[in-house]
């Protein structure tokens, strides 16, 4: 309908405003008294001087921007008997004591089909400069996950455009996995392979903290016009205050459920939950939350588990949501905490190694480090074989390798060993391959690199 739009803005409409006043500022946040017995944890607020008129409750780009025509965007942290406190989505400066607090409410965000192959914000705001249509149906932010006793199983195996991940390590409809790798080691390359190749009806794309000129570059480079034809980019940079870059996971989530909603399977990429976390600390931290393991709050794992349940099959009359979700792991340390929580709650996990980056082979996976627990349902058993036997030539080699490098090993000495020499390089040549077609044609690669060749 040609109304929808307007509509939509209509019903978010509030006659009633409720102002409070700033009475202090420090430590990052600003006091408001006024609002305790009106606000609620995570509403909105403006803090300023000026007209708020054309703000609506619930719609995003008003509040959208670090800096507002009303004022100074911020979102409640901490209610008190007398005062609620809120961190600011900008430094403090300029705030002033008795300045108008305007109180907007719980922000929700507000997806539309027309959403697919633009570029938006957090709030639902466009950034690429054109119109963009609220959608009639407000989702809130942070839902429960469906419902687990009524939950689908996964589905089939999914061809992502690489011999690896179509064998090895199979993505299937529904899973959820873990992206970890540091910096420079081809992370964003392999997302945008995904994008580009994982079949879906639409492909969510979340940028948490990205550096500003990245955006353009993945959007154009990475994703290029094929894969954003059919993807839809919400992205926060890293200049961004925490509320929003926190805000842009859930956003991201949300518009990928209402795809899921409709019956379709979305391809959600994140990049990365650690920088949601990090986020998150600092939001909880201003809020008087204790610290905990390397500075993390108490609350954090709940945050991550919480966001990655609303993930994977939906319920009998939804689609679902395969996702990948990237983890920044400094000098490869798989014990920090958000690399140790997720790895516990997805359905895999894929390990980018700097190493192999190093030498030249992408994508750089350690195979043996790199789990994908859809097997072995995902296979035939006589796929399983090919698999199982690939990994252990590929670990007796790893148990071997210095051996071998310093020349201390001799031939003849071990079969098993023997044989992972002569097939380590087809093995290796095998995981940079892209794959001749759908998921079964990459198998018969897989055999001839068992026997080392792969002509």
């Amino acid at each position: 309908m040609i109304f929808d739009k307007l509509i939509a803005d209509i019903a978010g409409l509030s006659a009633v405003r409720y102002l409070g006043r700033v009475a202090g500022s420090g430590g990052g946040v600003v006091q408001v008294r006024g609002l305790s017995q009106r606000a609620r944890m995570g509403d909105r607020v403006v803090i300023g001087h000026g007209s708020v008129a054309g703000t609506i409750a619930g719609v995003g780009p008003v509040i959208g921007a670090v800096e507002t025509p009303a004022g100074r965007g911020g979102e409640v942290v901490r209610i008190g008997p007398d005062a609620v406190t809120v961190l600011t989505d900008s430094p403090g400066d300029g705030i002033a004591l008795n300045d108008p607090v305007t109180l907007l409410g719980q922000c929700d965000i507000a997806p539309d089909n027309s959403w697919i192959g633009r570029i938006v914000d957090p709030f639902g705001a466009a950034l690429d400069g054109l119109p963009l249509s609220r959608g009639r149906l407000p989702r809130a932010l942070r839902p429960a996950a469906p419902t687990a006793t009524r939950r689908g199983r996964l589905g089939g195996r999914l061809d992502t455009g690489m011999t690896l991940f179509n064998t090895l390590l199979p993505l299937v409809a529904g899973q959820r996995i873990g992206l970890f790798a540091g910096s420079g080691v081809g992370k964003s390359t392999l997302l945008g392979t995904f994008a580009r190749e994982v079949p879906a009806d639409v492909v969510v794309v979340c940028l948490i903290g990205e550096r500003g000129r990245e955006l353009r570059e993945f959007v154009e480079s990475v994703l290029q016009a094929e894969g954003m034809a059919r993807a839809i980019v919400v992205a926060a940079t890293a200049d961004q205050s925490p509320l929003i870059r926190r805000r842009c996971a859930w956003a991201a989530m949300a518009v990928a459920e209402h795809f899921r909603d409709q019956g379709g399977h979305v391809l959600l990429l994140m990049d990365s939950i650690t920088r949601f976390a990090e986020a998150h600390r600092e939001i909880a931290l201003a809020g008087g939350e204790p610290q905990a393991v390397r500075g993390f709050p108490p609350s954090s794992a709940h945050m991550i588990t919480a966001l990655t349940e609303r993930a994977g099959p939906g319920l009998p009359d939804q689609g679902m949501i395969t996702a990948v979700f990237s983890v920044l792991v400094a000098g490869s340390d798989m014990e920090e905490p958000i690399a140790d929580i997720m790895r516990g709650v997805l359905d895999g996990h894929i390990v980018l190694d700097r190493t192999i980056a190093e030498r030249g082979r992408f994508p750089a996976v350690d195979i043996l480090r790199s789990v994908s627990r859809s097997l072995p349902a995902a296979a035939t058993p006589s796929e399983n074989q090919y698999i199982a036997e690939a990994r252990r030539l590929l670990g007796a080699y790893d148990r071997a390798e210095l051996m071998i490098q310093a020349g201390l090993y001799e031939a003849g000495t071990d079969p098993l060993i023997d044989r992972a020499i002569k097939v380590w390089p087809a093995l290796d040549a095998f995981a940079a391959l892209h794959a001749p077609g759908p998921s079964a044609d990459s198998f018969p690669l897989l055999a001839r690199a068992l026997e080392g060749r792969l002509a």
